[in-house]
């Protein structure tokens, strides 16, 4: 079993004594003992404090200004120091690979039965190639490792891959390298390291601990798991790990879904070729790539133009993609004009049947809605800042092109639907918009496929001036529940789907952080939500709330950025 460890890298011995009892809590197996970080360090005096009673193993570093640490004395003083943690019952020592002969040799006759070494390297600019990592590894274990550990810098996620090809704790630094940490059980690493919460970490891009509990179910993770994840840049955004994770934990799914920064998407696709890595989501700027890199395209998403969803066939391993972007913005924009009119699901005519769509936009999402919407029947306009592209779309899909400037003063008729597919407003150019106020009066039906936030400036506004509008977090369902049954063969749990969904929003309005883990309450939620907006009894409180339901049926963590006032602990 790969073990949870969470560094502790505080100012003082009083707070770091604390976070142990937190890592404890938080369900870690061992923490890391930074002493290169403690200010006034006393060796005797500190050690003796932070190992005396410990409620967990003990891993203890003491890592040099060049190894990436803080430390800038005499090795002579800092093997004193790791020499006596080993004394007084430290289960782990961490020493640098250069320095790690000398070491050896110095508790080579004092060594404890149990204690284990750590030798570790250390590279802050690259990944080394597989011979030159299985070099490494060598002369690691020659210079007397118990445990060997590589830590190494992503400047692709491609380079993960080859630390995936070496038996080690190897890690991946930075966000490309996410994926290194998380599927440590998989590939049979010995430890994984995971903060206690953001401005913890001792190296870029670790994870905290509630995530890879609780949302990537990291102690469920094993060498048959199944990895499904969402390729993309930005990517770290999504809420597609939420959504995928507690679905897939909910019908048993031996799988786990993360997130792929991905810089050129036919070298990850070649990189991560083999059956483990099962599908994918394909989201900007890779949707069109995508229908190049497949191996078979659905018929829709080939006339689209663009595929958000990769499936590896298992019976020959061949990359198939389709597009449910398709299918989830345009069923979310005909429920939107349905439920504003009063009219049923069961109507034989697309209520989109000869209006005026507007599509700002002539990317792959773009393509989708464009696409979808020609088909039900709507006289298509593509709005791009650049005019050759939309008009390069325009004359696919049989529709009419204008310049963003221009749609300003676009007004052939009341009524028409505005579909916004940019990124324009999204998290944290919130203040953007695709649009200006004056020019929505024309629009009866608004869409933006931006969901973060989830109420945009475009909505706020069209909302204002009349319209009905329709959240990008309706088609991140619909096509989420589409990806969902391409990857599984199996009915979505809609749901629990739109449960989770209700809890992020949670998460969104107050700034919280907060970790899911699911079947859901609904009730518990609305409960929530009552609670944190009623004006009064929030300000009254002044208050930071802390909450830890711990189970099978429920795991909910949310802290308000206020003075702490309350600590509820709940176990349901």
């Amino acid at each position: 079993m790969t073990l949870l460890c969470v560094p502790l890298v505080s100012k003082t011995v009083e707070q770091m004594v604390a976070n142990m009892a937190a890592a404890k809590a938080c369900g870690a197996d061992l923490v890391e003992i930074r002493l290169d970080h403690l200010s006034n360090f006393d060796p005797r005096r500190d050690l003796q404090l932070l190992l005396d009673d410990r409620p967990l193993p003990a891993l203890v570093t003491y890592r040099p200004k060049w190894e990436g640490g803080e430390y800038e004395g005499n090795d002579k003083q800092r093997f004193q120091a790791l020499c006596l943690a080993m004394e007084l019952g430290a289960e782990y020592v961490d020493v640098e690979l250069k320095v790690a002969e000398d070491f050896v040799r110095l508790i080579s006759e004092k060594k404890p039965e149990n204690f284990k070494l750590i030798i570790s390297s250390h590279n802050y600019q690259s990944t080394p190639s597989s011979e030159e990592l299985s070099s490494l590894v060598a002369r690691i274990q020659a210079a007397g490792a118990d445990i060997v550990k590589i830590a190494t810098t992503a400047v692709d996620i491609v380079d993960v891959a080859r630390m995936f090809q070496v038996p080690m704790i190897g890690l991946v630094m930075e966000e490309k390298g996410l994926i290194s940490r998380l599927l440590c059980p998989k590939y049979g690493g010995y430890l994984t390291f995971a903060t206690l919460g953001t401005g913890k970490e001792s190296a870029p891009g670790q994870p905290t601990i509630s995530d890879l509990l609780n949302v990537y179910n990291i102690r469920q993770i094993g060498t048959d798991t199944k990895v499904f994840g969402i390729i993309g840049k930005p990517v770290g955004h999504s809420k597609s790990p939420i959504l995928h994770n507690a679905a897939f934990k909910s019908v048993g799914l031996n799988a786990v879904y993360m997130p792929f920064l991905v810089d050129v998407l036919a070298d990850f696709l070649n990189a991560y070729s083999s059956a483990d890595f099962t599908g994918f989501s394909c989201t900007i700027p890779h949707k069109e790539a995508a229908v190049r890199c497949c191996d078979e395209v659905d018929p829709i998403a080939k006339s689209i133009g663009a595929v958000n969803t990769i499936v590896k066939r298992p019976t020959d391993g061949k990359l198939i993609g389709y597009n449910t972007d398709y299918v989830g913005a345009i069923s979310a924009i005909e429920d939107g004009i349905r439920g504003s009119k009063g009219v049923g699901k069961d109507e034989t005519v697309s209520p989109l049947a000869g209006k005026v769509f507007v599509v700002i936009g002539a990317g792959g999402a773009g393509k989708a809605l464009a696409y979808g919407a020609k088909e039900k029947g709507a006289k298509v306009v593509i709005a791009n800042r650049t005019y050759e592209r939309a008009r390069e779309l325009a004359n696919l899909i049989g529709g009419h092109a204008l310049t963003l400037s221009e749609l300003e003063k676009f007004h052939p008729e009341d009524g028409m639907i505005l579909a916004n597919t940019t990124s324009i407003g999204m998290q944290p150019n919130v203040d953007e918009t695709p649009l200006k106020k004056q020019a929505l009066g024309a629009y009866a039906v608004v869409f933006d496929a931006v969901y973060t936030p989830k109420v945009t400036r475009l909505l706020r506004e069209a909302e204002e001036s009349g319209a009905t509008v329709v959240s990008g977090l309706e088609m991140f369902i619909r096509q989420a529940m589409g990806q969902f049954e391409l990857f599984t063969n199996l009915a979505a749990p809609e749901n629990l789907i739109r449960e989770i969904i209700i809890a992020v929003r949670c998460s969104n309005k107050r700034q919280l952080s907060f970790m899911v883990c699911l079947p859901v309450s609904i009730k518990f939620f609305t409960m929530l939500h009552n609670i944190m907006y009623d004006g009064s009894s929030f300000s009254a409180m002044e208050a930071k709330i802390y909450s830890h339901c711990c189970c099978t049926r429920l795991g909910v963590q949310f802290a308000l950025n206020k003075p702490i006032g309350l600590e509820l602990n709940t176990v349901c």
